[in-house]
């Protein structure tokens, strides 16, 4: 599992444990107004307050039919009633021993929205199922339970365009200003990253541009064209930085990434980088090749592969 599944499930767990007793409480209050539909309303009108993030409540039957309107914080919404359910995701899914299911999230149909349903199983005296309580919420409205998950950092290859793998062997690299000017280009490069507080880049060969993001202000990128990237005078517009302690490449190995991006751009002419990226902070290379398919990895995995390996693993 990678950890943005990892993290996904985690706050699914946390969400649960705030949502399951609430909606059991209420459930257990429905089957003496089952299946009246002002009873129902009744019910879950002031219902709807103990579950501050909550969007819209309601009642179906076992079959999907909700019997009851949509309780929303500032009302009723009669429109809902007798609205068939059964095909909507959270309809589908397979509620666990206890009752109570919190589904995947989901587009909701009522506001093209990212969400959420919890459904809690109501049974009678006897023990028979009656139908569910659903509780639906926008995902922007729950409580923030989760930190921002970690990056992976194992080795990831994503295939592109099939259109553009089929035809690869029918195309060549076309020589763009950037590759005439190479030696130029990674020396800049090498002096942002190691002096002038670049962190991140993204370099385009075959268009000849670079976009960079900068310790000095970091939600912008600046877009360095051809001329740039081959004019030392660019260095200047860049602030002394010192190389950044926490950065997970070393500073002496920035220019030995530079320079494998070179050889893996001439070292063949039909199947050739297209563009890499560096970032200093969580240190990952990628590279996306004329095949368009792409591999993420780390710089010191990178480094450790030779141009042979590379030739023979675009795909």
């Amino acid at each position: 599992m990678d950890n943005l599944k990892r993290a996904i499930e985690q706050h699914h767990r946390r969400l649960e444990g705030l949502l399951h007793d609430p909606l059991q409480r209420i459930a257990q209050r429905l089957p003496a107004a089952w299946p009246d539909r002002e009873a129902l309303d009744a019910v879950l009108e002031p219902a709807i307050r103990e579950i501050p993030e909550c969007t819209f409540l309601y009642a179906v039957n076992t079959a999907g039919v909700q019997l009851s309107d949509n309780i929303a914080r500032t009302g009723l919404l009669p429109e809902y009633f007798g609205r068939d359910r059964s095909q909507r995701p959270y309809m589908k899914e397979v509620v666990p021993a206890d009752g109570f299911l919190l589904s995947d999230a989901y587009i909701s149909l009522y506001a093209r929205r990212p969400s959420i349903t919890a459904l809690q199983l109501v049974r009678d005296a006897e023990g028979n199922a009656l139908g569910f309580l659903g509780a639906d919420f926008d995902l922007r409205n729950l409580p923030d339970i989760a930190s921002l998950y970690e990056e992976t950092t194992e080795w990831r290859q994503i295939k592109g365009d099939p259109s553009i793998r089929g035809a690869v062997f029918q195309q060549s690299r076309a020589e763009s200003v950037m590759d005439r000017e190479m030696e130029s280009v990674l020396s800049i490069l090498e002096e942002l990253f190691t002096e002038r507080g670049v962190f991140q880049a993204v370099l385009h060969f075959s268009s000849s541009r670079a976009t960079v993001w900068t310790l000095d202000d970091p939600y912008r990128y600046r877009i360095l064209t051809h001329e740039a990237l081959s004019d030392p005078d660019t260095c200047l517009a860049f602030p002394h930085r010192d190389y950044p302690e926490n950065a997970q490449i070393p500073s002496h190995a920035v220019r030995d990434v530079l320079d494998n991006f070179r050889a893996l751009r001439f070292a063949d002419e039909t199947v050739y980088l297209r563009s890499a990226s560096i970032n200093l902070f969580n240190g990952m290379i990628s590279l996306t090749f004329s095949c368009d398919g792409s591999h993420y990895m780390t710089w010191a995995d990178f480094l450790d592969r030779s141009i042979d390996f590379w030739l023979g693993s675009t795909g």
